[in-house]
């Protein structure tokens, strides 16, 4: 007798439809899985046999096959469990056989309890697009799951407790649906930072246009400090995009007692990071930094002290927002739509240029520690801005300064702007803009073309510098309210371009 069972697994961090077909036949008792499972899979009928016994069920003395399909697909993890026991159950006729529209997805342990997984939201959402009316989740992943909403989900506890509700007997209470709150945890704000108007100016366009950008200063001057209260000024999240970080999160792992991402994530690896941890990867692929930075801030303290390597592994992703990691059994793609903020020293010594004179480093020497950084990799860096050292008379006055939640509100009113004039196109902001949508949204007025081209031939500019320029330069017009960009909008976007006004000298 067969049975099937639907149930859904993940492919990266996308979810699929998985069918748990359970065939019995006479002979030597046997039990194979077959469809591509890993060895967590094969694992499963071990954890199985326990639970049909332990559950006080007759497990059948026959020869047993589970063909989980689509068989072209790897399976992975012990999500399959609870599928595979209701169908063992189901063709010994200990069961009668479950409506069309319900899906399944568990670890058991070997007395029958329902185990948390990870991955559960991709896996409903892949159910809902399937059709399915109703998916039973681990008790511990309800929360997780109904955040996909369009569909009941069931919160399991044990073998138990499945079977009276498909017997009619005690029927589950399913889960409440979710409410999507865009909330803001405790963070640090802007107006803990004296003085450095201009940088603080400078993260406020690139929170504006999800631009990258690069703090360029000595020890001690804030850097580290400005970039770490980025996230108090970036634009609220959609449901929509916390919805594509939490898919995330929820295949690495990473979610906080079944919560929603519902703020911008902010990841700040150390520089001893391996290009495979930002990238993302393994024997079972799984995503890096990047990818759960979507959405988010990158933030890479002490640029050239990271492995080159590493570094290298960001070009792709910056220009594509998303990046593919291919192995031995196939290829999957993760989104990674991140803002990369940079910081570095001038030089190893780290006071090349301060007032106090002390840096001991050689011209020679200085541009060699800037040279660990390839051109390549700084063209795809938006704005260059240097921070400098705080002046004491800043530090005595205590003047309050501006408020998070201050920048925060013009970051917003920008960001409107873009999603207004960028409906329907699929690009969240003005540092994605495509070439065609820069020839309709991205023409200075004439003396901001002239003043442009006198910068590009002064500078030695690349053609992607060049857009980068006129990218910031519309980011700069939005947070003005101006429909076209003016001169002084590119005097301003030309000059946050450092690195590439040093390099004259």
């Amino acid at each position: 007798m067969i049975s099937v069972i639907n149930s859904s697994g993940i492919v990266g961090i996308e979810g699929l439809l998985v069918t748990c077909e359970c065939d019995l036949q006479n002979g030597l008792p046997r039990f194979d899985i077959v469809g591509l499972p890993d060895a967590s899979v094969k694992e499963s009928r071990d954890r199985v046999h326990a639970a049909v016994k332990n559950c006080g069920y007759s497990y059948p003395m026959r020869r047993i096959t589970v063909n989980l399909a689509p068989g072209e697909l790897r399976k992975e993890g012990p999500v399959y469990d609870l599928p595979i026991l209701l169908g063992l159950l189901c063709a010994s006729g200990q069961l009668p056989p479950p409506e069309a529209g319900l899906c399944f997805v568990g670890e058991l342990s070997l007395d029958g309890r329902v185990r948390p997984a990870t991955g559960v939201l991709p896996m409903t959402l892949a159910a809902r697009a399937a059709g399915m009316e109703a998916i039973f989740v681990p008790e511990a992943n309800a929360r997780e799951a109904v955040m996909a909403g369009g569909i009941t989900v069931y919160p399991v506890r044990d073998v138990h407790q499945v079977v009276a509700h498909l017997l009619a007997e005690e029927l589950i209470e399913p889960e409440p649906e979710y409410e999507f709150e865009n909330t803001r945890p405790p963070a640090l704000d802007f107006s803990d930072v004296m003085g450095q108007e201009s940088v603080k100016r400078a993260l406020e366009i690139a929170a504006a246009g999800g631009h990258n950008i690069l703090l360029l200063g000595p020890p001690g001057s804030g850097k580290s400090m400005l970039a770490k209260r980025l996230p108090s000024i970036m634009p609220d999240l959609s449901r929509e995009e916390a919805l594509e970080a939490t898919k995330i999160y929820s295949v690495a792992g990473l979610l906080e007692n079944g919560r929603m991402v519902t703020h911008r994530p902010f990841r700040g690896p150390h520089h001893t990071v391996s290009a495979v941890s930002l990238s993302g990867g393994g024997s079972r692929p799984r995503p890096g930094e990047i990818s759960l930075a979507h959405h988010g801030v990158l933030f890479l303290d002490e640029l050239p002290e990271f492995h080159k390597d590493a570094l290298e592994v960001l070009r792709q992703p910056l220009e594509d927002g998303q990046v593919t990691i291919s192995r031995v059994a196939g290829s999957c793609t993760y989104p990674s739509r991140f803002m990369l903020v940079c910081a570095m020293n001038p030089c190893k010594c780290g006071y090349y240029g301060h007032p106090s004179g002390r840096c001991t480093c050689s011209e020679q020497a200085v541009w060699a520690y800037r040279r660990r950084i390839s051109g390549p990799m700084m063209d795809r860096i938006d704005l260059h801005i240097s921070v400098p050292s705080v002046s004491y008379e800043s530090l005595k006055e205590r003047k309050p300064a501006e408020s998070s939640a201050d920048v925060r509100a013009r970051v917003n009113a920008a960001r409107d702007i873009q999603r207004a004039r960028f409906t329907g196109t699929g690009i969240p902001n003005n540092a994605c803009l495509t070439p065609d949508r820069m020839a309709r949204d991205c023409t200075p007025e004439p003396a901001g073309q002239a003043l442009l081209e006198r910068a590009f031939q002064a500078l030695g500019l690349s053609a992607r510098a060049h857009d980068r320029i006129l990218k910031v330069a519309r980011t700069i017009a939005d947070l003005a309210g101006a429909e076209q960009i003016a001169a002084a909008h590119i005097a301003e976007a030309v000059q946050y371009r450092v690195l590439d006004r040093e390099s004259l000298l």
